[in-house]
């Protein structure tokens, strides 16, 4: 998020629950049958437990994750589950609070800790902890992010940092982000000082994770590497903008409007046929390497 906060949306701007819901009607019909929340932050929407309610009353669709930043999961998270929700990925790049601050900008650490305690009480499992690594930012707390998995059930994510058109710039800016790319291959090594890591097989979920558990843990730990080994020929997701546009790949610009057609009448079927038309989009790989990234949206915009 830039300091500056972004522009928001107009409320005729975004899609109501009902419209949301009519389109993964569509989609289910097309055999897709799980549906992740993301944002920006999804909590702050109101209602979002009758959302997910809604969502998990549509026939077809047999799995419901939500990403968040797990300031506001304390008081959600029982509700989630009784409304739905199976699981939770909790974005959280750094332990240390003077750090959190200095990242986000807003919220405690504290917040997100217990959030995360909260997820795991109410059953919401597993619950997953994304972590971004940049080197010279919090680079030196890898390790430390996998010793927790060694008593606690943490399944900690260990991502590549995309570089997202301004964010990049911006970040090396504000935080001091080195200009080495730091791969998940040298997370890896890092970790390995804490002992042999195993593969793991059992973790739930349909994304790009590699996953490996330290002997005797608690919880696991997974690679996601976009950059330096990327998944795309894996990739089967499509995103839905908060404002109604489907994207083929979070890592291009390319958008199918779907809100237009839907607000000017159309049909279960001519939105099948939309989405058909951004499976067909996909793209074989993104263009990172090529220095082709998307940039008429910031990640927080497009669901990252």
């Amino acid at each position: 998020m830039p300091a500056e906060g972004v522009v928001p949306f107009r409320r005729e701007e975004i899609l109501r629950y009902e419209e949301i819901i009519t389109i993964v009607r569509a989609a289910t019909s097309l055999g897709i049958t799980k549906v992740r929340i993301t944002g920006g932050e999804p909590l702050v929407r109101a209602d979002i437990v009758d959302f997910v309610r809604m969502l998990a009353g549509v026939p077809g669709i047999d799995d419901i994750s939500l990403t968040t930043n797990g300031v506001l999961l304390t008081g959600n998270a029982a509700r989630l589950r009784d409304a739905g929700l199976h699981r939770v990925n909790i974005s959280l790049d750094t332990l240390r609070e003077e750090r959190f601050t200095r990242v986000t900008r807003r919220g405690s650490l504290s917040s997100v800790l217990a959030g995360i305690d909260a997820a795991q009480a109410a059953g919401l499992a597993p619950v997953k902890i994304n972590v971004v690594v940049m080197r010279g930012v919090n680079d030196d707390e890898v390790v430390d992010f996998a010793r927790r998995t060694l008593d606690l059930p943490w399944h900690v994510r260990f991502i590549e940092f995309m570089p997202i058109g301004e964010c990049q710039a911006a970040l090396k800016t504000e935080l001091g982000l080195g200009d080495d790319f730091l791969s998940v291959g040298e997370v890896q090594r890092l970790i390995e000082g804490l002992g042999k890591l195993e593969p793991e097989h059992t973790v739930p979920g349909n994304g790009p994770a590699r996953y490996y558990r330290l002997r005797g843990a608690a919880g696991t730990i997974g690679f996601i590497s976009p950059i330096s080994e990327h998944f795309c020929f894996h990739c089967n997701r499509l995103r839905l903008t908060a404002d109604g546009r489907l994207r083929p790949c979070l890592l291009s610009d390319r958008e199918v409007d779907l809100r237009g057609p839907l607000r000017l009448g159309a049909s279960e079927e001519d939105l099948r046929v939309l989405i058909s038309e951004a499976i067909r989009a996909k793209p074989e790989r993104h263009g990172l390497a090529e220095n082709v990234v998307p940039h008429l949206r910031l990640m927080g915009q497009i669901g990252g």
